[in-house]
């Protein structure tokens, strides 16, 4: 599948992943947060180097965006690769139980290997990790148990590194997000711009819709995907599984019944219609078990 072009990389991002280089030592856990529709593309490729030997505690936020069912596989995979995710939804509090739990268990270890080596207990140090727009801050302002950061439905709105003491005994460290300086996968990029983890200045709109079409059309024969073509077909009266020589001539069709044959207006209905799950509970990508 041929993948628009896609980067981004502001100037934010590029002063905040120095400054958690020079933090990242001082951290005793990482809750890392990333977005159910695409749990592998918002996992970053430097994290194992970041994590090292401290506690992880992995957090995939979003999950009333996704059919349980998909949990439920993307679980066996996590598993089968000794990873335990929590899944939440950070916007409704779902979730945050265990989530906090956890990170109590995390602290009472991380306070038990101190004693052991004859050093002073002291509040925990945690750092909060994803990419832009997962859903980080809203994550934070639920264990806060109040509003603390900023939280919005959009990329880049956390720029500075800032400690946050919790009653547990636990200080976090909201970071911005941050992705990788060169988005070498492009597939990974397009996932990025289908769910707005990146900013539309990343890319070119009816690239990407072109591109979620294509993504469409091949993942509809996987269950864990979730795609209903009927419903979308009914939603815009132009049926996806019509022989079109390309996804730019569905859009073509598209935009002459609902957008008086605009195509960039038409890519931004169908982008945000997947975004608010007006076409339903997809999932961008599927556990692959070869």
């Amino acid at each position: 599948m041929d993948i628009p072009k896609i980067q981004w990389y502001p100037g934010h991002i590029a002063k905040a992943e120095k400054k958690l280089s020079e933090v990242i030592n001082k951290v005793d856990l990482v809750i890392e947060v990333r977005d159910a529709r695409i749990p592998l593309s918002t996992g970053h490729p430097h994290l194992n180097k970041w994590i090292n030997n401290k506690k992880h505690i992995l957090v995939i936020n979003r999950s009333d965006m996704i059919s349980p069912s998909t949990i439920t596989s993307w679980n066996k995979w996590f598993n089968a690769k000794d990873q335990y995710p929590h899944w939440c939804d950070a916007k409704r509090g779902i979730g945050i139980k265990e989530i906090c739990k956890s990170a109590k268990e995390s602290r009472s270890s991380i306070d038990d290997r101190r004693l052991s080596r004859g050093m002073k207990i002291r509040s925990i140090r945690a750092l909060t990790l994803g990419f832009p727009n997962v859903g980080k801050s809203a994550l934070i302002n639920r264990i806060a148990k109040k509003r603390v950061v900023d939280s919005a439905r959009k990329a880049g709105v956390t720029r500075n590194l800032r400690w946050i003491k919790l009653e547990s005994g636990i200080d976090l460290l909201d970071a911005p997000g941050v992705i990788p300086p060169n988005l070498e996968d492009q597939k990974s990029a397009l996932n990025l711009a289908l769910c707005d983890d990146i900013g539309e200045a990343a890319y070119e709109i009816e690239s990407v819709a072109i591109g979620f079409i294509k993504i469409i059309s091949t993942l509809s024969k996987d269950k864990n995907a979730n795609i209903s073509v009927k419903l979308i077909s009914n939603r815009y009266g132009v049926d996806i599984t019509k022989g079109f020589e390309s996804p730019s001539d569905w859009i073509d069709e598209a935009a002459s019944k609902h957008t008086s044959g605009d195509k960039r207006r038409m890519s931004h209905k169908l982008l945000e219609d997947y975004r608010n799950q007006m076409l339903g509970k997809i999932a961008l990508e599927v556990p692959k078990w070869n």
